[in-house]
């Protein structure tokens, strides 16, 4: 499998990775319509943890931005000229009260350092007798919009089952949220001083391979 083929066209390809770098999407069995980078995978999976605890039915765009910006914000913070004034603005886009913001900054760093941990092997066991299996949430219709959109603006492609499809990056995911300034949240992170153009530059050419 050839990973991370370039879109421009000039025959220029990234260097691959192994198949472990990259989170397959869009339901099991079934071909995706794009794959996540390991780190767009974590915010993901953030973003459905924020949307569970809150008792929600589906994953929304705000879940998925506060997922972003609490994994990766050093990373994209410096789209902002004001880091400090972004952040507390995202919190009121985002929905998220400043105990319940720190609370899932603290269970993030609280996972890098378990990840950080050696690894112990441990027999397999079965699932406690209380234990509920948690649902898997959808994702709401406004936030399939913003994926449509980011497939479009990603840099670079994975052939899966023969299939040429989209990887996402951090960068172009936001940048499909920003964009989309018909949408509420679009707006006001373009109206927060978000450096649009900076931003679609980085998502479309990347300087770096996605990671």
């Amino acid at each position: 499998m050839n990973l991370f083929n370039r879109k421009d066209g000039d025959g220029e390809k990234t260097p691959k990775r192994r198949a472990g770098d990259l989170a397959l999407v869009d339901g099991e069995g079934a071909v995706p319509s794009h794959r996540l980078t390991m780190d767009m995978a974590r915010a993901v999976s953030l973003a459905a943890m924020m949307a569970h605890s809150r008792a929600a039915t589906v994953v929304e765009v705000a879940d998925l931005l506060a997922g972003m910006y609490i994994y990766e914000w050093d990373r994209l913070a410096k789209y902002w000229d004001d880091e400090e004034k972004v952040e507390s603005y995202l919190q009121q886009i985002c929905r998220i009260s400043p105990p319940r913001w720190h609370y899932w900054i603290e269970f993030h760093h609280r996972q890098l350092t378990v990840e950080s941990e050696p690894k112990k092997w441990k027999l397999p066991v079965g699932p406690k007798k209380d234990e509920v299996a948690v649902p898997k949430l959808a994702h709401s219709a406004e936030l399939q919009a913003v994926w449509a959109a980011a497939e479009a603006a990603a840099p670079t492609t994975d052939m899966v089952e023969g299939r040429v499809i989209p990887v996402l990056t951090l960068e172009c995911v936001l940048f499909a949220i920003a964009s989309r300034t018909n949408s509420e949240i679009g707006h006001r992170l373009v109206a927060a001083g978000l450096k649009l153009g900076e931003l679609e530059e980085e998502a479309r050419r990347p300087r770096h391979a996605p990671r």
